[in-house]
This record gives C-alpha cells, sequence and structure tokens, in this order.
C-alpha cells in the first residue's frame, strides 16, 4: 500500500529539501478517544482507502500519531503541517493543545519546537464534523448518509497530507508571485520571520540559464521587490513571445530563493511561476494579450477508492492527460480547493483552473464569516499558481438562496468578489456562477438544455442571451444588470451514459455510444457556433456515485471513443 501514502512533497510552489512525511497508519477512533482502530491517513474513514470505508455519521473523531525527530533537526525551529481536516478541528502535540483549525478545504501550520521531544512525540487531533448544519461550507458533501441527487458521500476528518520540516528561526514564511508581463518583470512579496541582518538573494532560470537575479537587504519582515527578467541571458528571445505560459506550450521559470543572516546560508527555498497574463477587455477573455476560447469541463475532483484524495499523485496527471486528449484545455474545479498537487500538475502540463470554494446551503452570519476566512486562505494558498485563471467564490447562489429579495445576500456577494480582487487583481471573479449575478467580470450560464435547436435560438443573439433564465432565474440579481463582461456558458450538458451495468442519471440520457455522441455534438455545436460566447465548461469530467453523466467512468475508462470527443470539443467537422 506504499504506492498510495503520498510521499511526494504535499507544498510543490514552496519546496525545501528537508521534509518528512507523517502520511500512513494513525491511530484512531470514533466519538471517544480510546484508538480502537487504524487509519489510513490522508483518506477519510468514509473512503476505502482508509482501510475503514464505512458511510456513517460521527459527531466527533480521534487521530493519534507517534513520531521521531531526525537528529540533525535537533537545533532548528519544527514545523507541523497539516494539509486540510474538514471541518474543525484541535491539535495537540504531547499533551499540549496547539491550534484550533476552523475550514475544511484549506490547512495550517504549527510551530511544534516548544514541545518537541528527543525520544518521542506524539500528534493528537480531534475532528468535530456538522452534517446536519447547512450554513457551512460544505461543497457537494452530503447531509444525509446515503447520496443522492447531486450530492456525494460526506468527507470528514484529514483529507491531504500532514507533513514536518524543519528551519532555522530566521527563514522565509511566504512568497507571493506576481508576473507583471507587460513589462516582462515579476513581483515578489514576501514575508519572513527575521530580518535582522539579513539578505535575500532571488535567482530566476529558465531550462538551466539564468533570467534574472537580485539580493536585497529588508527593511522589515514585509516587503516587495520586482525583477526584470534579462532578455539576452535568455539567448535574446522575446519573453512575452517565446517563453510565455500557455496551456500549448507550459513554459515554466525556476526560482531559488536564499535568506542568510550574518553571511551564513539559513534558508533555500525553490520555487516557479509562469510568464502569463489573464485580462478581460471588449467583451472578450485575454490570455496575454490575446482572445483565448476556453474549453473547459467540470471537474468535482472524486475518485471511487478515496473520495476527495486522490489515490496518487500520479491520478492528477492521468486525468489532465485524459482532459487534453478530449480537446479540453482547461478544467472548472466544482465545489471544492483541490490538491496544489493537482495546481501543480496543471502548471507543468497546461491546464487552464477555475479556483472554486466549497459552499453551503443556508444563509447566515456564521455561514458569511466562515466563508470569507476559508476564501481569503484559498487565494492566497493558490495566487503563484499560473494554471488558475479565474476564481467563483459562489455557485448557483447556494448558501444565497434568497439572493433576489435579501439585500444582505447580495451585498455578501458582491464583498466576496471585492475582497476576492483586493487579494489578487490580475484574475478575473466570476461572483456567484450561473446566474443571479451581482458583480461579476464575466457572465456565466448554466444551461442544461438538451435539444440542439432550442440552443441555436438561445445563443443566436446578444437579446436572447440576456434576457434567457435557462434554470428559471435571472442572469442577474436585482440592480445589476450586464455591462460587457465575457459571455462563458460555465455548465451544460450532462447527458448520462450507463456503461458495465452503472445506474443513474443525468440531465438527459443516452441509449448507446452512437446517440450518445450525438447528442454531446448537439449541445456542443451551438455553444461553438454562437459568436457571442467565449467559452464553455461541459458537465462532467467523470462519474460519480449516482450521477452517471461523466464522459469518463468513475474508474476513469473510456464511454466511447476519445478522439471522437475530441473533435465534437474542439469544433472539427462541424455540421451546417
Amino acid at each position: 500500500m506504499d504506492s498510495i501514502l503520498r510521499q511526494e512533497y504535499p507544498r510543490p510552489q514552496f519546496q525545501r529539501t528537508e521534509w518528512m512525511t507523517l502520511n500512513g497508519m494513525w491511530d484512531f477512533s470514533f466519538d471517544e478517544e480510546n484508538y480502537d482502530r487504524k487509519i489510513r491517513v490522508p483518506f477519510v474513514y468514509e473512503a476505502p482507502l482508509s482501510g475503514i470505508g464505512v458511510n456513517e455519521f460521527h459527531d466527533v473523531i480521534w487521530y493519534r500519531r507517534e513520531f521521531l525527530i531526525p537528529g540533525e533537526w535537533a537545533d532548528k525551529q519544527i514545523l507541523l503541517h497539516i494539509g486540510a481536516v474538514d471541518y474543525s478541528c484541535d491539535v495537540w502535540v504531547n499533551g499540549r493543545h496547539m491550534a484550533h483549525h476552523v475550514g475544511g478545504q484549506t490547512g495550517f501550520c504549527i510551530d511544534m519546537t516548544p514541545v518537541i521531544k528527543k525520544n518521542g512525540n506524539q500528534v493528537r487531533i480531534r475532528v468535530q464534523d456538522y452534517p446536519g448544519d447547512l450554513d457551512i461550507p460544505r461543497g457537494k458533501q452530503f447531509w444525509k448518509e446515503k447520496s443522492e441527487s447531486i450530492f456525494y458521500t460526506a468527507s470528514m476528518g484529514i483529507w491531504q497530507s500532514v507533513w514536518m520540516e524543519p528551519v532555522e528561526a530566521a527563514h522565509i514564511e511566504q512568497v507571493l508571485i506576481t508576473p507583471l508581463f507587460d513589462e516582462k518583470a515579476v513581483r515578489f512579496d514576501y514575508e519572513l520571520s527575521h530580518w535582522q541582518d539579513c539578505t535575500l538573494e532571488t535567482e530566476i532560470t529558465f531550462q538551466g540559464k539564468t533570467a534574472g537575479k537580485m539580493r536585497i537587504s529588508p527593511v522589515g519582515k514585509k516587503g516587495t521587490f520586482c525583477l526584470q527578467l534579462d532578455e539576452a541571458a535568455l539567448g535574446g528571445w522575446n519573453v512575452t513571445e517565446d517563453f510565455a505560459w500557455t496551456p500549448e506550450h507550459p513554459r515554466l521559470f525556476d526560482v531559488e530563493y536564499r535568506l542568510k543572516q550574518s553571511q551564513e546560508t539559513v534558508d533555500v527555498v525553490k520555487s516557479y511561476f509562469g510568464m502569463r497574463k489573464v485580462s478581460v477587455a471588449s467583451g472578450r477573455f485575454l490570455l496575454n494579450n490575446r482572445p483565448y476560447y476556453q474549453r473547459l469541463i467540470l471537474d468535482q475532483g472524486y475518485w471511487p477508492g478515496g473520495l476527495m484524495s486522490a489515490p496518487s499523485d500520479e491520478d492528477y496527471g492521468k486525468d489532465i492527460t485524459l482532459i487534453k486528449q478530449m480537446g479540453f484545455n482547461g478544467v472548472r474545479i466544482h465545489q471544492k480547493a483541490e490538491d496544489p498537487r493537482f495546481l501543480y500538475h496543471a502548471d507543468r502540463m497546461g491546464l487552464l483552473v477555475w479556483g472554486e470554494n466549497a459552499s453551503g446551503y443556508v444563509y447566515s452570519r456564521r455561514l458569511a464569516q466562515d466563508l470569507l476566512q476559508e476564501w481569503s486562505r484559498i487565494v492566497l494558498r493558490d495566487y503563484n499558481h499560473p494554471s488558475i485563471v479565474a476564481w467563483t467564490p459562489l455557485n448557483e447562489s447556494w448558501g444565497v438562496l434568497e439572493i433576489a429579495n435579501r439585500p444582505e445576500q447580495r451585498e455578501f456577494c458582491r464583498a466576496l468578489a471585492a475582497f476576492t480582487k483586493a487579494l489578487d487583481s490580475s484574475r478575473p471573479v466570476s461572483d456567484n456562477d450561473g446566474w443571479e449575478h451581482v458583480d461579476s467580470d464575466l457572465l456565466t450560464i448554466h444551461d442544461y438544455e438538451s435539444q440542439e435547436e432550442v440552443l441555436k435560438e438561445r445563443y443566436a443573439s446578444m437579446e436572447q442571451i440576456i434576457n434567457a433564465q435557462p434554470a428559471g432565474r435571472p442572469l442577474y440579481a436585482k440592480g445589476s444588470g450586464y455591462h460587457g463582461e465575457p459571455i462563458i456558458v460555465s455548465e451544460f450538458g450532462g447527458i448520462s451514459f450507463a456503461v458495465e451495468g452503472a445506474k443513474g442519471w443525468g440531465y438527459s440520457t443516452a441509449g448507446s455510444a452512437r446517440d450518445f455522441l450525438e447528442r454531446y455534438r448537439a449541445v456542443m455545436e451551438p455553444i461553438l457556433k454562437s459568436p457571442h460566447i467565449q467559452g464553455f465548461c461541459y458537465t462532467q469530467l467523470t462519474d460519480i456515485e449516482q450521477e452517471i453523466n461523466g464522459l469518463l467512468t468513475y474508474d476513469r475508462a473510456a464511454k466511447v471513443d476519445l478522439e471522437q470527443i475530441r473533435r465534437i470539443t474542439s469544433g472539427e467537422n462541424m455540421t451546417g
């Protein structure tokens, strides 16, 4: 089972050489802290790969793990990283309470140094979830024990990697990287644990060639500097033409930071970035200042063995390979913040990604507080990934179901969009994906109509598009309207096709492979032929539990010939 213990470095955008995984077998118990079971981390107990695989609700679960610190770490600070725990948790190290964390989509870090012992240590984690509470961000996790409709098996507990690393007292805490595409430069916003008597050296390379170097003497724990890329050093090539990042050419620059204190190197961190720009102008979505048509597929990020956790790191790459084989150039990650390892593979393989949050379902002040806090962590954690080209804080008015009549819900939607742009002004925001937009950079539409002629008529003119209500909901909430945003049909299709005896549902049903391909063509062509649409997102990549509307089975097997899917997706040989 070692192949599924997720031994790869969990944080590819900020890598150190020394680290140790705590994935693997942990002591575990339901409800009472008696540790009468074992569980395989990072899989939740509902997932078969956890070694437990039972779908039942518990108010509390407990984890325990013994660990040793390598002798060479003895004089360093020891940081414990916990990738993601659903939904809230408390952590003790050697009996001392070290952290309380709320939010199931992002992780946190603990400095264990004050309590670390040389001869052995113990970490205990108490996790609590609230399956009946609909005002916490839960995404597609169902609040009943048996999944149904569009909702899936709930996930409680640790579902991303747990690991630790040593650092010196003076170390780099965070660096946000912003490509300045038009200026052929890069901005770095850094945070240090200490800055007195320190220097920070930064070197950018491309395939071994130095593209820029800078050495600064920080005057505080936080700071900003810009580094111009050296085109001459790169052979005289134009940075924004020959080294730009796109899905077709996912070129990446490597970065190495060296923090020195009193002339001694105390921290070395490696990272990377893509030289690319995302913008919106004149009703068009632009990538690197050029119109770019987005062919996305909805990716729920579920696996039959691991639920929200991929069985292995290789599975991310396999999914991306299949997605590109079918003619898509991107994904809309749906109702979860995907593991940073997936984003790393999207960066290096060339895949556009829309970043999304898990929604709640009932509006409350607690939902507003928790979602805002969790969303800010998602945006900042994933900021450096060039693959991410849009943010989606809300979906289909989930959590703000009365947005049409409740001004506080409209203001919450508006605030989320504004807050997102305050954290990241480099990417467009779809404020409430699908309908009832309040303040959005994109007009996104969810439309599961299956009739080709209806879709042709609906998307034939701007007037018909703006006035349409495909799901019975207006595209804009009260007080808002269209102001020239790019139009993207960000959910459509959902054609069910049962193979291998699968049973379930979709938004329309195909009876054979030939029928499926014809239905796929019938919903795809009206979108592709409309001169007003700047991209689409087809529902969906795989079957999931009772949903059988994927292009692939839940096990990632092709339902029909992938080359025929690619031809339709890319618009080759369109009829008419």
